[in-house]
């Protein structure tokens, strides 16, 4: 085997998760979701649509026109789901695997932010709206844990305090919508955000950790019941 042409080596560990761009309602065929894949998505296999709550079974998987068995790490496909209407998985919303460490919305998560250029100060209560895979939601500062330094991420001050351009802080952040998001050490691609403001970058972070809320009991179609039945 060729060391230079098996990308295998090179996928990640983690389950699936990825994040829809674009939903598309298909004459005769249906749903058409379409996003990057950060790991492998099958033909049959059962998903989960956060924070939405809705688990479906993927009917097929195309990439420029062309049905795949899988795609892989670094494909943008779009894949056919049933019974999933276009009015309830929107741009932002997440897809994964079910069984294995399905996506959640989250209630909440801890950041590690820097503000780059801000006129004045993120204070608690203040709200950002944040670009993250892709999703763009408003997400309020709850509580500043500490103030690190940048680069060697060193807590330098405790307690309640006001970061301004050049700072870098551990903040606690609550979504104003519904979301998915997760921690940049499990999943990367749905772990780290920037915001906008005055055609500039004006912050950018990862997550850190995420306080997840109960899923409870969200749609499951037929399709994925029979699927799940066949396995």
């Amino acid at each position: 085997m060729n060391p230079w042409t098996d990308l295998s080596r090179y996928q990640p560990v983690y389950s699936l998760h990825l994040s829809l761009q674009d939903i598309y309602k298909i004459g005769g065929i249906g749903t058409v979701h379409g996003g990057p894949v950060e790991t492998v998505l099958k033909s049959g296999m059962v998903v989960t649509f956060a924070p939405v709550n809705i688990t479906t079974e993927v009917k097929s998987v195309e990439m420029h026109y062309e049905a795949l068995s899988k795609a892989l790490p670094g494909n943008n496909v779009g894949f056919n789901v049933k019974n999933v209407s276009v009015k309830n998985v929107h741009r932002g919303n997440a897809a994964g695997d079910s069984k294995n460490d399905p996506p959640m919305e989250a209630a909440g998560f801890a950041a590690q932010r820097i503000t780059l250029n801000h006129p004045g100060q993120v204070n608690t209560g203040y709200a950002l709206v944040l670009d993250c895979h892709t999703a763009h939601i408003a997400c309020k500062s709850a509580g500043m844990k500490e103030k690190i330094d940048h680069h060697s991420g060193k807590k330098l001050e405790d307690g309640s305090i006001f970061p301004k351009s050049g700072d870098a802080a551990i903040v606690d952040m609550v979504p104003g919508k519904p979301m998915c998001v997760k921690s940049f050490s499990d999943y990367p691609p749905l772990g780290r955000f920037a915001v906008r403001d005055m055609r500039q970058t004006v912050v950018v972070g990862v997550i850190k950790a995420v306080d997840k809320t109960a899923a409870g009991v969200g749609k499951v179609t037929k399709s994925s019941q029979k699927a799940q039945k066949a396995k």
